[in-house]
């Protein structure tokens, strides 16, 4: 059990204290509550070039000066964009808190003197790039942006990836900066959490001489679009992609209930049973079987309507993508029948991954931060491995039925054009990166 307290500043900062005094480090984790899905359309992308943004300076610190008092103190320090949230994070020494929690505090209440429009275009061409690397030009890189357009509605905050669009990046104004800023990035709208060699009152206190004075702001704007959707594509829904890959690959995925259910545990629990490890059916009886080179399933803790039950199998140069996918189908189609012995092995499995990664501090204060955010108590961290264990046999094997069942698929079937498969396996073609 995590030692975490809670508190409210006056101006609507949620601080979350976790000591640990083991090691002379501590954790400094600040999320705000905003991620692509509150980008209208038209402004898809907005929330990562923003992320990229923070770095550029403030009213005190200069162009990526965050990243030179991090580390010349011997510190780390990154920042991420997800669906639900951006996330800003660093780990220093604890004699360094100080440092971290200044640094945060001028970037949340003395950013905006230090936007310009050159800072915006270098980073505008920052993403870009990124975009170009990861999804354009990478072997299966889209593939998220295309499940995720099968998978949700257009108008649901769900249906754009977080990279957003290369014409919205490319059309982002400094007074669109501006108003994202004033919009989103507000004590009101953020979790700060502290975690390591502190000790909480001074931790306390030291937060509040940082943070206290800066202004709350207006509640942030509804999300957009529908957000509440059946937990049913009503069909299977497909796209074929041609592309230069160098082997056949299936995503294939359901909508079911989000991470702020209680049904999101049994759902853990079965895509741990299908394709996580080598004790998963996935692997056992495609990946040993040589139907497939590699399967995973992963079920993603987003939170709005709905979330995403994700396959993941890749064939060999000679597989036929009808063949993976009906493997694939097939054991979707058949988990109704796991096990008390499959059941136990999926939470022991999740127990034991759970407490590896509560090991490391960097971790362990963004997962603070993230049940703060999305359930208004940080303390739920130490509650989650108990709700695992109680997901019965009858709760999976209902939760497979009602939802991995072939009304409720989109999938994407990734087939090597002519040019991939004279080549050998894992060999990049033009406009791919290896």
């Amino acid at each position: 059990m995590l030692d975490i307290q809670q508190h409210v500043l006056d101006n609507g900062l949620r601080v979350v204290l976790a000591p640990d005094r083991t090691t002379p480090v501590v954790g400094v984790n600040l999320w705000y509550g905003v991620g692509s899905r509150n980008e209208p359309e038209g402004r898809t992308g907005f929330a990562h070039i923003f992320e990229h943004m923070m770095f550029q300076g403030s009213a005190h610190v200069p162009t990526n000066g965050h990243f030179h008092h991090i580390e010349r103190v011997g510190g780390s320090a990154n920042a991420t964009t997800w669906f639900d949230r951006t996330n800003y994070y660093a780990t220093v020494p604890s004699h360094n808190l100080d440092l971290a929690l200044w640094l945060e505090s001028d970037r949340m209440g003395w950013m905006l003197p230090a936007m310009t429009a050159e800072k915006l275009e270098n980073q505008r061409q920052v993403v870009m790039n990124e975009r170009r690397q990861r999804y354009d030009n990478q072997p299966y890189g889209d593939w998220d942006e295309r499940v995720q357009s099968l998978l949700f509605p257009g108008d649901h905050p769900y249906h754009h990836t977080v990279i957003g669009s290369m014409e919205d990046i490319a059309a982002a104004t400094l007074d669109d900066i501006h108003d994202f800023f004033a919009t989103y990035y507000l004590p009101n709208n953020a979790v700060l959490s502290v975690c390591g060699d502190c000790d909480p009152d001074h931790a306390l206190d030291r937060v509040r001489h940082y943070f206290e004075a800066i202004p709350p702001g207006a509640t942030p704007p509804p999300l957009p679009g529908t957000t509440e959707i059946p937990l049913s594509t009503g069909e299977t829904v497909r796209s074929d992609v041609h592309a230069a890959v160098p082997l056949p690959r299936v995503y294939m995925a359901a909508r079911v209930p989000p991470f702020t259910t209680e049904a999101f545990y049994a759902g853990e629990v079965v895509s741990n049973v299908i394709g996580r490890g080598r004790s998963s059916r996935l692997y056992d009886r495609l990946v040993r079987s040589r139907v497939a080179k590699s399967a995973s399933c992963h079920i993603l803790p987003l939170t709005t309507g709905a979330t995403m039950f994700l396959v993941v199998a890749t064939g060999f140069p000679d597989t036929r993508a009808e063949e993976l996918e009906a493997a694939v189908s097939g054991e979707l189609d058949a988990v109704g029948d796991l096990t008390e012995a499959e059941v136990a092995r999926a939470v022991i499995g999740s127990e034991t991954r759970t407490l590896r990664a509560l090991q490391r501090l960097e971790t362990r204060a963004d997962l603070l931060s993230m049940y703060a955010t999305l359930f208004n108590d940080a303390r739920r961290l130490n509650e989650d491995l108990s709700r695992l264990r109680q997901v019965t046999l009858n709760e999976a094997r209902e939760w497979c039925g009602a939802y991995l069942h072939a009304g409720n698929r989109a999938v994407v079937r990734y087939l090597p054009d002519d040019a991939s498969r004279a080549r050998p396996a894992g060999t990049a073609g033009p406009g791919a990166s290896a």
